[in-house]
C-alpha cells in the first residue's frame, strides 16, 4: 500500500507555487503521518473508519500552522487583528472541527479528556501555568516534542518544544476533545 506524504512545505509551495523543499526538517517532523491514498489504493475497513477523525485531527493541525505568524494581541480572536492564546485554539478548533470553546485557557481546560504529558497525541490541547495560575496558557501539541501557540505581546504564532525546561516547569496537564464525525 503506497501513500503520498505532504510535508507542509509541499503544501505551501503546491499552492503559491515553485518546487518542493525537501530539506525543511521542522515541516519534515511535522507532516511526516500526513498522506494522502495515491490512485487504486485499496484500504482496510478499520483504517477506513479512522479515517474522519484522523483527517480532523489532520486539519486541525494544518489550520493552526496555517496561522504561523499571526501577531499576538491580548483578548484577540481572529487573524485579522491578532490572536491570544485562547483566541487562537478557540479560532484553530472552530474552523477546523466547528467545536465553540470557551474564552478563557483555564475554561478551555475543563472541556474534554485529561492526558499526561506521555500520552499526547497530536490535537491534544496542552495548558501552562504562566501567569502564577494554573491553565493561564493554552496551545496545540502538534507531535514529536513540538507544540504551536500565540505567546505574548510582541510575538507571533509559532511551534516551540514543550521540553524546554520553561514549558516543562509550567505544565499543567493537557486534554483531548473528542472529535465526532
Amino acid at each position: 500500500m503506497k501513500k503520498l506524504t505532504l510535508t507542509l512545505s509541499a503544501c505551501l509551495l503546491l499552492a503559491f507555487g515553485g518546487a518542493q523543499a525537501d530539506d525543511d526538517p521542522l515541516s519534515q517532523l511535522i507532516f511526516n503521518n500526513f498522506s494522502i491514498p495515491t490512485q487504486g489504493e485499496q484500504g482496510n475497513d478499520s483504517a477506513q473508519a479512522e479515517a474522519p477523525v484522523k483527517s480532523k485531527s489532520d486539519d486541525m493541525l494544518v489550520s493552526a500552522l496555517s496561522l504561523i505568524g499571526v501577531k499576538y494581541r491580548f483578548g484577540g480572536n481572529s487573524p485579522e487583528t491578532g490572536l491570544d492564546c485562547s483566541g487562537f485554539v478557540r479560532y484553530v478548533v472552530s474552523q477546523s472541527l466547528g467545536m465553540v470553546l470557551p474564552r478563557s485557557a483555564a475554561e478551555i481546560a475543563g472541556v474534554g479528556k485529561m492526558v499526561g504529558m506521555n500520552e499526547l497525541q497530536p490535537g491534544d490541547l496542552v495548558f501552562f501555568n504562566t501567569m502564577r495560575r494554573t491553565f493561564s496558557h493554552v496551545g496545540i501539541y502538534l507531535g514529536d516534542g513540538k507544540f504551536i501557540h500565540s505567546p505574548r505581546a510582541g510575538k507571533s504564532v509559532q511551534v516551540v518544544s514543550i521540553s524546554d525546561s520553561y514549558w516543562v516547569k509550567r505544565f499543567d496537564g493537557a486534554r483531548r476533545l473528542s472529535i465526532k464525525q
